[in-house]
């Protein structure tokens, strides 16, 4: 992802319209906004391009037949932070990878088939990264909120007026 491509207040809108619904036609965010068509087509195939957004179907992995969602904390040997982080960044079943600063080194978001799948993905392939020092598992009992758009400045929501 670019931190050095330069994102104005327009490109806040954009990303904020794409956010409330990523359908939305580039023709209707232009009436929006003032801008043509092809405005809006260059700068969100720029923004796109920059790793700044992606446009994207989010699914409830439960209504697809996955059983067990949970948060890893793991805690790593201090010198293998970037080779675990590689190694678990890969796991099919790690849908999201940070890492954090306190008690444990990094969280991974995993999605499994059922139980015994997340128990296999902890006890063999978490277990057997070399640098895992200790796991902690967070189990999703119920998804209670999910929401996409933290990612617009209060400053652009302000212009959206």
């Amino acid at each position: 992802m670019s931190r050095t491509a330069r994102v104005d207040a327009v490109d806040r809108r954009i990303v904020a319209a794409l956010q409330r619904d990523g359908r939305r036609p580039f023709t209707s965010i232009g009436r929006e906004l003032g801008l043509s068509e092809a405005a809006v087509r260059q700068r969100v195939a720029r923004l796109q391009a920059a790793g700044i957004m992606q446009v994207v179907a989010v699914a409830d992995p439960m209504t697809l037949g996955y059983q067990a969602m949970a948060m890893v904390a793991i805690s790593v040997d201090g010198r293998a932070r970037k080779q675990v982080a590689e190694a678990v960044g890969r796991l099919p079943e790690v849908s999201y990878l940070v890492l954090t600063a306190g008690s444990f080194d990094m969280l991974a978001e995993v999605v499994c088939e059922d139980n015994d799948h997340l128990l296999r993905l902890l006890s063999e392939d978490l277990a057997g990264i070399e640098g895992v020092r200790e796991t902690e598992t967070f189990m999703y009992l119920r998804l209670l909120k999910e929401a996409y758009t933290w990612s617009v400045a209060p400053e652009a929501a302000a212009d959206t007026g």
